[in-house]
């Protein structure tokens, strides 16, 4: 029964992607003036602009449940180490109490992670994270472990359905945030650009910008490696762990469409934050040679 309900998962994801990509061949021979359609990618598909948020939705909504467990299996549990020095590099709490927002977060690891180091280090009770995810079901297995915490029902950590892109004003205002942090979520939304101005938006002056994801590989033997793990192992896993190949697929697609860190680095600075210089160490730093990076920018 398992095996049909994901077979019919993958069936339905297929043929969204399909129709979306159908939809938009049709106003492309229906309308003159067809570069006014805006296009993105779906992991190696490109797709309406407009269709791609419910795409990622079906995927995070298959994939919620088993999510840990298929990045512990696919990186081998190295993406808490990853998740354990991308907080520790922010050293929250170290300065006094921050008001946090950590977007894609709907797991709940990120802000667990920085109310348990503010606590641990600087004996700070008084940091606060407001978790946001645009899929409901990632935000109920978020609040789901938080049940198990000193945290719950406490005012340090609360959990938000909301677009990346856009922040509801009369919730997330105006130069309200001391930290925005996002990790391995800005690959799958719509535009990187908008969601880097509403980061820009919501910090206050002086406020950091942190970004964990999956990047650009530059050894040419470790990159070549990677693939074929990526490739080949991580959908098999998908299928073995968590009964849905599709979705991983998906997945290690998006990695590869995600900018190297150069470019990442250049729009972040776009969307007006002051980076380090262009090099592992300045304006990010490189996990593992590149498989993961951790980029951070300052608001001016």
């Amino acid at each position: 029964m398992q095996s049909l309900s994901s077979s019919l998962k993958r069936s339905l994801v297929r043929a969204r992607v399909s129709n979306a990509t159908l939809r938009y061949a049709s106003s492309q021979t229906s309308s003159s003036s067809s570069d006014q359609q805006k296009t993105t990618s779906f992991g190696f598909q490109t797709i309406p602009e407009e269709a791609k948020e419910s795409l990622v939705k079906n995927v995070f909504d298959s994939v919620a449940s088993k999510y840990d467990l298929m990045n512990d299996a696919s990186s081998l549990g190295v993406h808490r180490l990853w998740k354990d020095q991308f907080v520790t590099d922010l050293k929250p709490g170290r300065n006094g109490p921050l008001k946090c927002l950590d977007v894609a977060g709907g797991t709940g690891d990120i802000a667990l992670r920085i109310l348990d180091y503010a606590r641990e280090k600087y004996a700070d009770r008084e940091t606060t994270v407001e978790v946001v995810d645009i899929n409901a079901q990632m935000l109920k297995e978020g609040y789901r472990r938080f049940k198990q915490t000193m945290y719950h029902n406490t005012p340090q950590v609360s959990f938000h359905e909301a677009n990346a892109q856009e922040l509801p004003t009369e919730k997330f205002a105006d130069n309200s945030y001391d930290l925005y942090t996002i990790a391995f979520g800005i690959r799958n939304c719509t535009s990187i650009p908008a969601v880097l101005s509403e980061a820009y938006r919501v910090l206050k002056p002086g406020g950091t910008f942190a970004c964990l994801e999956f990047s650009r590989v530059n050894n040419p033997v470790l990159s070549t490696l990677y693939d074929q793990y990526s490739f080949s192992v991580i959908p098999l896993l998908g299928t073995i762990l968590a009964g849905d190949r599709t979705s991983y697929q998906y997945l290690v697609e998006s990695i590869r469409k995600f900018p190297p860190q150069p470019e990442f680095a250049q729009m972040i600075r776009d969307a007006g934050f002051r980076t380090g210089t262009d090099v592992d160490g300045g304006a990010w730093t490189d996990l593992w040679g590149g498989v993961a990076c951790i980029h951070t920018g300052v608001k001016i």
